[in-house]
């Protein structure tokens, strides 16, 4: 089996993990299959969650730093509530009428910009980018895409072909480019070098005659390993868009206040998208999600291809997804996420000043990346993988990202406090600490 990036970097490799794992885990894997995977050396038995703690089958209270999905917090009440309520109302398709569909869509695009006018939903955020993807194809009339190295954008098929994470050149489609991101550490103005990369890009897609459809970002670029300047996309999007190409931001990862600095990640590069995608923080734990677009850009396909998915925007999912945006704004949870967000960076620049490891320190809002490299400088996956382990052993959970699997992936529920960073940096600083003497 190939290697996954992105499900591989931080995955359970076997072995025996204690009284309440393994069982479930022989069942789990007779049942399911080799290609579900699981986190950690030990992998975690979570049994319920409030806020931004987690508690394991023996009660244990583990802090979530990595859980973007409950973006709010885990079982928030009002989220919970909401969902309850709806569903001993009733729960259907949308071939019926409902107010709760048009009263979210008005609320969510009235997020979006006036230009970006109409949204169709869907389960997940890979369905929001297949549907993306095929709005793009209808209306410029070419296939070609252009992701970046290490993007992810989903599971299904067509995005699984533009997710070179999933597998690395392997699972790439024949119409798809990959670029550089945007990286302020390599030479040259970051914005024109990451369009340079793009144009040639589109170039090689028109010259195989796939032409150019898409450019599609993740617009903090998580996958990549957080890459967080501002800025840096402007002159690559005008690029696709004089190749008579759209531009798709895949706010998945970093809309809906992640950031601290905006609602979505695109703002922050002073762009306006043709299409935006977005979907895990959507429900806090339901399966929601939408794909947003100018109706310029989705007229060919609306009027040429009816469109139905029977749990796209049920009245439950719906009820989630509104009482999400009642806590974003009602707890200001974006400068909350801004505040919080410079503190836990600050924390861990100060355990870095005595940590060698510790290299580069980035992000923004509740996003953050934090570069592990060897003495000599080089990516050491090695160690950010003991260190993440090391985490798990504190109770602290968070991943890795990045080409060389050594950038520590912090993503933490948006209500994470300042207590909770305490804990992290004190975390942090020992496994850190530990692991120069397991791995050094």
């Amino acid at each position: 089996m190939s290697f996954s990036n992105i499900m591989d970097s931080n995955s359970y490799t076997g072995g025996s993990v204690g009284r309440h794992g393994d069982g479930l885990i022989e069942a789990r894997e007779r049942m399911l299959g080799p290609a579900y995977r699981l986190f950690y050396r030990k992998p975690v038995h979570l049994v319920r969650g409030e806020g931004s703690h987690l508690f394991d089958a023996d009660g244990v209270r583990y802090l979530d730093a990595y859980n973007n999905v409950a973006s709010v917090g885990h079982c928030h009440p009002h989220v919970v509530d909401a969902v309850m309520r709806q569903m001993t109302s009733i729960n259907t398709h949308t071939r019926y009428l409902h107010d709760g569909i048009v009263d979210y869509s008005d609320r969510l695009l009235g997020t979006l910009g006036a230009d970006i006018d109409q949204v169709m939903y869907a389960c997940t955020g890979s369905e929001a980018n297949d549907l993306a993807l095929r709005v793009a194809a209808m209306h410029t009339g070419a296939t070609g895409v252009i992701v970046t190295n290490e993007a992810y954008h989903g599971n299904t098929q067509a995005v699984t072909a533009i997710s070179p994470s999933n597998g690395g050149p392997a699972v790439l489609g024949p119409h798809v480019r990959t670029v550089p991101p945007p990286d302020s550490r390599q030479p040259g103005p970051t914005a024109e070098v990451f369009a340079d990369h793009v144009r040639r890009a589109a170039d090689e897609l028109q010259a195989a005659g796939f032409g150019v459809s898409c450019l599609v970002v993740d617009t903090i670029f998580s996958s990549d390993g957080v890459l967080a300047e501002r800025d840096t996309l402007a002159p690559a999007v005008a690029a696709v868009r004089e190749r008579g190409a759209v531009f798709i931001a895949d706010e998945v990862q970093p809309g809906f206040g992640r950031t601290g600095e905006a609602m979505w990640g695109f703002d922050r590069h002073g762009v306006r998208p043709d299409i935006v995608t977005m979907g895990k923080p959507m429900g806090n734990g339901l399966p929601v999600s939408a794909m947003a677009v100018r109706s310029a850009v989705l007229e060919r396909f609306a009027t040429t291809q009816p469109y139905f998915n029977t749990f796209g925007g049920n009245p439950v999912s719906m009820a989630a997804a509104a009482a999400v945006l009642d806590v974003i704004e009602s707890d200001e949870l974006p400068a909350h996420a801004l505040r919080i967000g410079a503190r836990l960076r600050e924390g861990i620049a100060g355990i870095a000043t005595d940590h060698a490891a510790v290299d580069d320190i980035r992000g923004t809002g509740l996003y953050i990346g934090v570069e592990i490299v060897t003495d000599d400088g080089a990516p050491d996956r090695q160690r950010a993988r003991a260190i993440v382990e090391a985490m798990r052993d504190a109770h602290v959970l968070i991943s890795v990202c990045g080409e060389h699997g050594n950038v520590l992936k912090i993503r933490p529920p948006l209500v994470f406090s300042d207590s909770d960073v305490d804990w992290f940096c004190t975390a942090l600083d020992s496994a850190l600490a530990a692991t120069l003497m397991t791995v050094g």
